[in-house]
């Protein structure tokens, strides 16, 4: 498994950083990071993914190593780097596995650019980022933030997204890429989750869809899981139990698991269709 980073520009002019492993010619699994997070944040997931798959984690703008203009925040623009990104890779179409901020992404791309999206698996995905309390309180104290970030704070954060221990070297990882996170990054990527509509996206969907959720999330409800369920036009959903906001962190395992079988789901339905319009 590649563990170095890599870089590439793409056509919108930003260059994203990426780590990639796998079949080159496999199924493309994208893989989009929650807030403030990277291509780090699924360093614990990769390695229970199948080598047959050609797995991309990408940092998204504002992010980690990649690129961090000062405007474009927007979900409606980080779900257009997605296809800028693919494009530089020469990949036409790929799975796309985004966690909170990262499965926002992944629906909005889903529904703006359906050709280039075979099937979507949302970890942690909200429906709205507006009427949450813990959303709210952390946008009132990020848009107090004028300069470089406080650890403290940016350990508080992440642990709050946790119920459960996750091996101490990757929570020093994952809070040493949220303070690579300018303050305008932290402040634009916010405000862009809050003026998303995802359910309106999920209505525009077309892909299949996985819904994974942890039970002890202090984030996304319950309710937020059953109103994309319900506005995408097939969508399952998971829960697991005993788990945070991170299901990929704190249950890596499962979570490779559950992807498995989704993707095999998928590669049944794209056999049945096939057969159906060739057999």
């Amino acid at each position: 498994m590649r563990s170095d980073c890599s870089f590439v520009r793409a056509a919108n002019g930003l260059r994203f950083a990426y780590i990639e492993q796998g079949e080159r010619d496999g199924r493309v699994v994208l893989l989009l990071h929650g807030y403030t997070d990277s291509h780090r944040s699924f360093d614990l997931l990769r390695p229970h993914l199948p080598e047959s798959w050609r797995v991309i984690a990408l940092t998204q703008r504002g992010h980690g190593r990649t690129d961090k203009p000062e405007a474009g925040y927007d979900i409606a623009t980080m779900a257009a780097d997605v296809p800028a990104f693919l494009d530089a890779l020469g990949v036409e179409r790929a799975i796309l596995v985004g966690h909170s901020m990262g499965a926002a992404v992944a629906l909005q791309t889903a529904a703006d650019y359906p050709a280039r999206v075979g099937g979507i698996a949302l970890i942690g995905a909200f429906a709205n980022f507006r009427d949450k309390a813990a959303v709210l309180e952390l946008a009132e104290q990020v848009r107090g933030f004028t300069d470089k970030v406080d650890p403290e704070f940016a350990l508080a954060f992440q642990e709050s997204t946790l119920a459960a221990m996750i091996p101490q070297s990757f929570l020093d990882t994952v809070v040493g890429e949220s303070l690579r996170c300018p303050a305008h990054a932290w402040n634009g990527a916010l405000e862009g989750q809050l003026g998303s509509d995802p359910v309106a996206a999920a209505h525009r969907c077309r892909a299949p869809a996985l819904l994974i959720r942890g039970e002890k999330d202090a984030f996304v409800p319950a309710a937020d899981q059953l109103a994309l369920r319900d506005a995408l036009p097939s969508a399952r959903l998971i829960t697991m139990q005993g788990v945070g906001h991170a299901p990929q962190w704190e249950r890596p395992d499962e979570v490779a698991i559950l992807l498995r079988a989704y993707l095999g789901e998928l590669a049944d339905i794209e056999s049945t269709l096939s057969y159906a319009v060739f057999g």
